[in-house]
């Protein structure tokens, strides 16, 4: 159960973005909104290696989601980033690497031995 509550816990952030997308149609105050998100959940807890993952998830996903879109693979109504694609996104996917890698964390830790 801890593990669980941990997992949720580390997935609120992104539950929390998600759900501003349809309500916030500016994308540069959505994505203010995302890193204000971003920076309090870093404040209130930071492990080591979160700064590099999310910046490896900014840098990575949005060369990733402009190949994407250069190739027709995804279209965006919403494309202030590029003209291709919304600012929030990287962001968003940015603080998902986050989460992503203290998820695989707390499922490969024995459930007594916790960071």
């Amino acid at each position: 159960m801890k593990k669980l509550w941990g997992i949720f816990l580390n997935a609120l952030p992104i539950l929390v973005m998600i759900g501003l997308i349809p309500l916030v149609s500016n994308d540069y105050l959505l994505t203010a909104l995302f890193v204000l998100i971003i920076i309090i959940a870093l404040t209130i807890k930071r492990t080591p290696l979160d700064l590099t993952a999310l910046v490896a998830g900014l840098v990575l996903m949005t060369l990733a989601e402009y190949l994407f879109v250069s190739t027709g693979v995804e279209t965006f109504t919403r494309n202030s980033l590029f003209g291709i694609m919304p600012l929030w996104l990287p962001v968003l996917w940015a603080y998902g690497f986050v989460a992503m890698k203290r998820i695989v964390y707390i499922l490969s830790t024995p459930q007594n031995v916790r960071r």
